[in-house]
């Protein structure tokens, strides 16, 4: 555990601590709580995962190449209402919305 003697000071009504270099934290904000005489102060976790991404090393791996794969047919069981007449009263909603649709394209 590293240890540093610092100098506390001032700054309005508030006590302050110069914190040096080398236990500087990232970012702007901190954490600071009380646990019995001692105070802990702690950096504040990334608030979104381009924060994190952006706190790793990059990969200096050479990844093989994915080979691409033709599209697999869509099951009928999968398929939408309007293409597939055999699916439960769904279906018929959505044909009946499709047709008053085309009536109402032909007026």
């Amino acid at each position: 555990m590293s240890k540093r003697h610092v100098k506390l000071f001032k700054n309005g009504r508030n006590q302050a601590v110069r914190i040096p270099r080398e236990f500087e934290l990232p970012g702007e904000d901190a954490i600071i709580r009380k646990e019995g005489q001692r105070l802990i102060i702690e950096a504040v976790p990334p608030r979104s995962l381009l924060a994190v991404l952006a706190t790793l090393q990059t990969l200096d791996e050479n990844f093989p190449l994915i080979e691409v794969l033709p599209a697999e047919p869509v099951p009928p069981s999968f398929d939408t209402p309007r293409r597939n007449p055999e699916l439960p009263e769904i279906g018929k909603v959505c044909r009946a919305e499709l047709a008053a649709k085309e009536k109402q394209a032909r007026d």
